[in-house]
């Protein structure tokens, strides 16, 4: 199960003509790894001002990304940007992995510190860090020194999911109820957009992932998923998970790393009254792959946002 590939040039073409190199370049950056080959590659566009909506779909969709990001809107004195994401096939209220590489991407240029994006979820709140002072993966390789951002999510919530909807996605999923873990119940949980959180019952179960596109795309579209977000707990007594996230409403089959998950599956922690303490939890993705990535997920029991952590790089020759 992969992603889509992405092709090798540097810009794409829109109805206008093409990118300029000097200010609509399509940077490419992997998020959440400390190597270029891991992660989740997105592409930025520092400078999306005199682009419509036709056109950065043309231009997601000619990257062929699970998403890329566009800043559409600036005060730099401020450090502040109106930042939107658009899949190959359509825009999205929130993407948390284009939003750590944009960050990375301004930090890298304008130095580190807070940046604020405006995005159709609300104000998104951005600490970047050039240094190697923060806590990294498990040793995905790479550069240690990536740069890294921590975002602070849109409020949280989650409810549980309906029990014949469930049937549904699990059929489409080709699981059954006995492949899910009974103590991590099916939800569906927002940090901006909405995910319906399954938990595996064992890792083979997540590993084994082969599912009908078609059906799992139209009930994602129906109900306004954005992901199908997986999980599978490593030990009940630790917050150590991995995830997949299937994500065919964008054209792709599996997302490697996706922050916006990462941020509602902290909420959906909260409110199965899982988290009672300030807690760290820690998410790798992309492994099944060959994409391994690393989330970090800081929830406190008082509060409705949550904070994603991850490295990004640039991919070379990008």
């Amino acid at each position: 199960m992969t992603a889509h590939t992405a092709p090798t040039a540097d810009s794409t073409s829109t109805a206008h003509g093409a990118l300029t190199a000097e200010t609509d370049q399509v940077l490419r950056y992997s998020a959440f790894t400390t190597d270029p080959s891991g992660g989740n590659p997105a592409g930025v566009v520092l400078d999306a001002t005199a682009l419509e909506d036709a056109e950065m779909v043309a231009v997601a969709a000619r990257i062929g990304y699970s998403e890329t990001a566009f800043i559409t809107a600036r005060d730099e004195a401020a450090r502040r940007y109106g930042l939107r994401y658009f899949s190959p096939r359509a825009e999205v209220a929130f993407c948390g992995h284009a939003t750590i590489a944009t960050a990375v991407a301004l930090a890298e240029r304008i130095g580190p510190g807070e940046l604020v994006f405006d995005t159709m979820a609300g104000e998104i709140r951005v600490a970047t860090t050039l240094d190697e002072g923060a806590e990294g993966g498990r040793g995905n390789g790479g550069n240690s020194r990536a740069p890294q951002a921590t975002l602070t999510s849109a409020p949280t919530h989650s409810h549980p999911a309906d029990e014949a909807l469930t049937e549904q996605v699990l059929k489409a999923l080709r699981w059954t109820r006995d492949d899910l873990d009974p103590a991590l119940p099916p939800h569906i949980a927002f940090a901006g957009n909405d995910h319906l959180v399954l938990a595996a019952a064992t890792r083979e179960r997540l590993a084994a992932l082969d599912y009908d596109f078609d059906a799992l795309e139209e009930l994602m579209r129906v109900h306004g998923w954005t992901t199908v977000h997986l999980v599978w707990r490593e030990a009940a007594d630790r917050f150590d998970f991995h995830a997949r996230d299937p994500f065919p409403p964008g054209g792709v089959v599996e997302d490697p790393a996706t922050g916006a998950a990462a941020a509602a599956f902290g909420g959906y922690l909260r409110a199965l009254g899982l988290v009672t303490e300030p807690t760290r939890v820690r998410i790798r993705q992309g492994e099944d792959m060959g994409r391994p990535s690393d989330l970090l997920v800081d929830i406190r029991p008082d509060e409705e946002r949550v904070r994603v952590t991850g490295r990004a790089v640039a991919i070379p020759g990008a």
